[in-house]
């Protein structure tokens, strides 16, 4: 049976709900927390500090910190760009750089061990190094070369990762990578038959007696099973895997979220309020926003499209209306709209389950509960899969996840 692991994508040091859902996840007995150095530009390794400061170190010591680099966003792009390094740096995006040099490794871990307050993380995976395969077709690179470019870089950063496996800062390495979830005809699929000969090669470098070099994560799901080839592979070859994206899942190239959620009781008690409160001409174009969101509620593919339009469309236009009212009444307004709007959400990710329900029945047609305990239950179930990644943000997220367990 497969355990649960706190995910860490979205969490937060400044949110002091994820700080508790932390708190929450490790008195209940949760042994692994999955982060990264780029998830909310290091805010999640900070959550994690905070959170584990409320523990003993009897306790401290039962919780495998695994994180990962390779992503250079944010506070660290900001940097690079002022000071360009000659790292081999993928410029992937003018949002995303990428880079899994052994110095940016080194560099990295420095600081992801500081915003932790460790003096060590138990497992470090290099994060999606399938950036520079992704450049390498862009640019027109045959198949042969990028992919013998990829295993040198691989090398050398493996290389680097058993150093600091010998000088203690680590005790194990990996990969976590999207791409080993693709099928091996796809262009960004990356081989990992050849991994292990890779880590071999740089512990005999470094000098350890044997490689260190023991965990695989990737997106497998009750939808995207390719990557359970991957999973049976690292299995056989006694490497530990790691499933994330175990409810945000693929298919036929539409996203769902694999479960269900129950209508907002409030939600119309909130929109009349916001309604009869913008009803004049002051506020009009925040009226005609608000009738245009309740009559859209059910058009959203699936909840992450509906996060997406609300940080690139529904906040800048609500920002613009504020800015025609005083400061005093913009306030109030703002609270208004903070309520509405987390009803909203609601009543989004419940028309969204409906109709995943109806889209996906095929695939649910012998599962008798929740759409989320089916999803989870067949990772559980799957003998090549050690840990179910899992973001819980909220105390209550943490009950639900871990009641599966009882």
């Amino acid at each position: 049976m497969s355990n649960f692991a706190f995910g860490t994508y979205r969490i937060s040091d400044i949110n002091p709900q994820h700080i508790e859902a932390l708190k929450e996840a490790i008195e209940s007995g949760i042994t692994m927390i999955d982060t990264s150095s780029n998830y909310m530009d290091g805010g999640a390794e900070r959550a994690i500090a905070v959170a584990l400061r409320e523990f003993d170190e009897d306790k401290k010591d039962e919780v495998e910190i695994v994180s990962k680099f390779g992503y250079i966003q944010g506070s660290n792009l900001k940097e690079y760009k002022e000071n360009p390094s000659e790292d081999e740096v993928v410029k992937y995006s003018e949002e995303c750089y990428h880079s899994i040099s052994k110095s940016f490794m080194h560099e990295q871990l420095s600081a992801s061990l500081e915003r932790l307050e460790m003096e060590k993380i138990g497992c470090y995976l290099i994060h999606n190094p399938e950036y520079y395969i992704l450049d390498a077709i862009n640019r027109g690179t045959p198949k042969d070369e990028r992919l013998d470019e990829m295993y040198k870089r691989l090398q050398e950063a493996f290389v680097g990762l058993e150093e600091e496996v010998k000088s203690g800062r680590i005790g194990s390495y990996g990969i976590s990578s999207n791409s080993f979830s693709l099928p091996h005809t796809s262009d960004e699929f990356l081989p990992y038959e050849d991994l292990l000969t890779l880590a071999y090669n740089a512990a005999m470098i470094v000098g350890n007696r044997t490689h260190s070099f023991a965990t695989i994560e990737l997106p497998i799901n009750l939808l995207e099973r390719e990557g359970l080839k991957c999973a049976s592979w690292a299995k056989e070859n006694g490497l530990r895997v790691l499933a994330n994206r175990p409810l945000n899942a693929k298919h036929n190239e539409m996203m769902f979220r694999l479960a269900d959620y129950d209508e907002s009781k409030d939600y119309y008690t909130y929109f009349n309020e916001l309604m009869e409160v913008s009803d004049n001409e002051a506020l009009e174009p925040l009226y005609n926003l608000l009738e245009q969101l309740d009559a859209t509620k059910h058009k959203f593919g699936w909840i992450g499209d509906y996060d997406v339009f609300l940080f690139a469309q529904i906040i800048p236009h609500i920002k613009k209306v504020l800015q025609k009212i005083d400061e005093e009444n913009s306030k109030t307004l703002v609270e208004f709209i903070d309520l509405y709007l987390g009803e909203y959400r609601k009543m989004v990710a419940y028309e969204c389950s409906k109709r995943t329900r109806v889209e996906l029945k095929e695939f649910f047609k012998e599962c008798s509960g929740s759409m989320q305990e089916c999803a989870l239950n067949y990772l559980r179930n799957n003998e090549n899969v050690d840990y179910i990644l899992v973001g819980m943000r909220r105390p209550s997220y943490v009950y639900e996840i871990l009641s599966l367990d009882r």
